[in-house]
């Protein structure tokens, strides 16, 4: 039987599913970025999952990571291997549950997934962006993704989900656009990234502009920077785990034959790993849209951007009820930046709850099916859909 419609222990699969664009910003009337830059025009792949109800009031919006798309949930046909990035937790009563919530999931700006990028093609020149592509911010994606649900004519979204810097972009709607928003579940995220996150960043977008192939980011229609990307890939696959979760896979065990081969071509299994999880992310993700978005989270911070002052004075502006979740074993952004943010929650009166989740799956914990996550998120949500409809608190 097909596993499209076949009942789990999780749900059932939303079904086959459809990119769909959204094209907007069409010169003269190009965006404005937070670097006083214009853009435009730009297209954003977006897909949606669910119904929209009749008060168009059920609205999830769910938000993706740095190396993420809008293919959230289901399959594009029934010969795909995998489903959508989040596909244990979007769907019919599963977290996330497709049949009372319309779930829209927008690809960002400078991705290389649909949305207009560096890889895109400059109107003006008739080429990729390559490097001409204007530094963005998360606001600024955030910026795109609201013409984008004002398109939708949707003027209410129930809650904002996202995981690490689709957290961001979560928190920076809420800000941005509190009128909007009712709920927020950021998860293993932060209000600014800290000094070992953006050193971690930095070393990647090294080892990209030094890869030979790179040209100073002008290598679309030749050779690729492979060999950086990949260890750029690397590098940033380490922060994700944790430990405990790389000594459980794989210890000091070795590749081949149980001994040292004493050369350079690797020895350990974590080795291996590593360098299979970086040829294969070459095989689908841009250089410069690498480049692009961790810059853009580098330089997110709540409070200080645009004038806002103080962490509190940011938070002062939502009206939004929040649910932030950490993970124990999350380095990049421990449980110690979810509690910063909480503090200035409540100072700034937010209604806002706390899990730090037990796990030893490190940052990435959020991908995976995790049951205490999933009664979390299903949770709130009917809490806030219950008020929503003007029942009072759950």
């Amino acid at each position: 039987m097909s596993e499209y419609g076949t009942h789990d222990k999780d749900g059932i699969s939303v079904g086959i599913v459809a990119k769909k664009t959204f094209t907007f910003a069409e010169p003269p009337r190009q965006m404005s970025l937070d670097s006083g830059k214009k853009l435009g025009p730009i297209t954003l792949v977006y897909e949606t999952y669910g119904e929209l109800n009749k008060d168009r009031n059920n609205v999830v919006m769910v938000f993706h990571a740095l190396s993420g798309n809008s293919h959230a949930a289901g399959y594009y046909t029934e010969k795909d291997d995998k489903p959508g990035w989040w596909d244990n937790m979007v769907g019919p009563r599963k977290g996330i549950d497709t049949d009372k919530y319309f779930v829209v999931c927008s690809n960002i700006i400078g991705s290389c997934y649909g949305s207009t990028g560096p890889s895109s093609i400059n109107p003006a020149t008739g080429r990729a962006y390559g490097l001409d592509f204007p530094l963005i911010t998360i606001a600024d994606m955030v910026r795109a993704q609201k013409a984008l649900i004002d398109h939708l004519g949707i003027n209410k979204l129930l809650c904002l989900v996202g995981g690490s810097i689709g957290g961001m972009q979560a928190i920076e709607w809420a800000v941005s656009y509190p009128k909007m928003v009712e709920s927020v579940i950021p998860i293993a995220s932060t209000c600014k990234r800290s000094a070992l996150a953006i050193g971690l960043s930095e070393a990647q977008r090294q080892a990209i502009m030094a890869d030979p192939s790179w040209k100073d980011g002008g290598y679309y229609g030749t050779a690729i920077p492979e060999k950086g990307l990949a260890l750029a890939r690397m590098i940033g696959h380490i922060s994700y785990l944790s430990e405990d979760s790389m000594h459980r896979k794989f210890g000091r065990r070795l590749h081949e034959n149980n001994a040292f081969k004493y050369d350079f071509s690797g020895d350990f299994q974590v080795e291996s790993y590593l360098q299979y999880q970086g040829k294969k992310f070459v095989e689908r993700f841009d250089a410069n849209s690498y480049l692009y978005i961790t810059k853009a989270s580098d330089y997110f911070d709540l409070g200080e951007q645009r004038g806002r002052g103080s962490l509190v004075e940011a938070f002062s502006r939502c009206s939004a009820k929040f649910l932030v979740l950490s993970f124990s074993s999350d380095w990049l952004y421990p449980t110690a930046q979810s509690k910063e943010m909480v503090r200035a929650m409540k100072k700034a009166g937010i209604d806002v709850s706390f899990c730090e989740i037990d796990t030893d799956f490190g940052h990435d914990s959020f991908l995976l099916a995790h049951n205490q996550l999933t009664r979390l998120i299903s949770g709130f949500l009917n809490r806030m859909s219950h008020m929503s409809e003007g029942n009072g608190p759950a």
